[in-house]
């Protein structure tokens, strides 16, 4: 089992972080970006570009392929004052079947401006494809932290055409800037398949042709399966212990020939690029474990703390195996879920054995995975980093972690 980790303190996850070491814009080049480099217990410096030469050999590296959406919505009123909706997550559907509504769908949003917000309906118009399109939003329930927003509009198009469309991206808040023409490409990794995400997965960012090109001569392999970013991965942790905090839900999606590649790779190092990518292959893991106690479990649905609840010494394989034998029983192709999953220390890793990632807010449950993973010796990492001119957090420079457990 897992130590819990509940009363883990956040304000040991602390460390300075200046305003201009923050990356406002994207360097010209994606892979120019530097890579920090931590191997056998210590720190480097190379460029992204060269990250194949770092890798173990026979390593698999595995990609969140999700596509980030315009989510954030801007209606302006007569009176000149603007209110700004933003999407954080389709609500009553899955987030595919949110896309592909072509009438109306319900949206759990952030409203800015809220209180300027008196009449019942907003109305927004456009062009697309040649169709005037009148997009109305009426807010339905008021949550804790946003409302449930109605979306309805009048031509035979796709929600998800009408964010394209008429959505701003949605750039993280710590950038202080609004999105621009290029943020729309730059954004967005340039394998992205499947839309959903509010938020990159930024350790993506940085892959290009070039990058793909050196891993395939050195016969490094890639996967990619499927979660979508919700606006909660910018959450800070302002309770004093990560007890008190609530991890959010994400959806995630994998198809089940990719699953069985995974289960056929074990054994050999498997690479993770990003923390999204991380939490979903644990996820996985952790319900190959709830289908080995119960084989009736419906769905998956992994915990925020279900690592730290319970004797757990189940191979990786078998639980991957179990996945899959609940796939056959259930005639599915793909295995659609959610998590909650928070990875802080001490977890211990079951399929993931190195991380490629993006320097990470301070207090954040991001920088808890990343010290799950190589412990205390993130606060030299991102110390060296700031000595040595990185560029932090989205449209930053990354960072390559393989714990010493790892033949290089």
């Amino acid at each position: 089992m897992n130590p819990n980790p509940q009363s883990i303190a956040i304000e040991a996850f602390d460390y300075a972080l200046p305003e201009d070491r923050i990356a406002k814009f994207p360097l010209a080049e994606r892979d120019a970006s530097k890579l920090l480099v931590y191997r056998q217990g210590a720190f480097s410096e190379a460029c992204f570009a060269g990250l194949a030469d770092f890798l173990p050999e026979d390593s698999l590296l595995v990609f969140n392929d999700t596509k980030v959406v315009s989510a954030r919505l801007l209606f302006r009123k007569e009176s000149g004052s603007t209110i700004e909706i933003f999407c954080l997550e389709p609500w009553g559907l899955p987030v595919a079947s949110a896309f592909e509504q072509r009438s109306e769908v319900r949206c759990k949003c952030l409203i800015g401006n809220n209180r300027r917000w008196k009449q019942p309906v907003l109305e927004k118009r456009f062009s697309l494809s040649g169709k005037e399109v009148c997009l109305c939003a009426e807010r339905e329930e008021k949550m804790q932290d946003a409302w449930i927003v109605r979306f309805h509009w009048n031509q035979e198009v796709s929600f998800a055409e009408i964010l394209e469309h008429a959505g701003e991206v949605p750039l993280p808040p710590y950038l202080h800037r609004a999105a621009e023409a290029g943020d729309k490409e730059r954004y967005q990794t340039i394998y992205a398949h499947y839309q959903g995400s509010v938020a990159a997965p930024t350790a993506g960012l940085h892959f290009t042709p070039r990058v793909f090109g050196s891993l395939k001569a050195k016969q490094i392999e890639t996967e990619y399966l499927t979660l979508h970013v919700g606006a909660g991965t910018f959450k800070p942790v302002s309770s004093e212990t990560i007890g008190e905090h609530e991890m959010h839900v994400e959806q995630l999606w994998i198809a089940k020939k990719k699953l069985e590649r995974i289960l056929r790779h074990q054994g050999r190092p498997l690479i993770a690029v990003g923390t999204t990518t991380t939490r979903t292959l644990e996820s996985l893991y952790w319900f190959g474990v709830q289908l080995t106690e119960n084989p009736d479990t419906d769905g998956m649905h992994v915990s925020q703390w279900e690592p730290y609840q319970k004797e757990c010494t189940l191979p990786a394989a078998q639980a991957l195996e179990a996945v899959l034998a609940y796939m056959e029983r259930h005639n599915l192709d793909f295995l659609a879920g959610e998590t909650r999953l928070m990875i802080a220390p001490p977890y211990r890793f079951r399929l993931v054995h190195g991380l490629v990632t993006n320097f990470h807010q301070p207090k954040s449950t991001l920088l808890l995975l990343v010290s799950a993973l190589i412990g205390d010796a993130w606060r030299e990492g991102y110390r060296y980093a700031l000595e040595h001119g990185f560029r932090f957090l989205s449209y930053g420079d990354s960072c390559l972690f393989l714990p010493q457990n790892i033949k290089n």
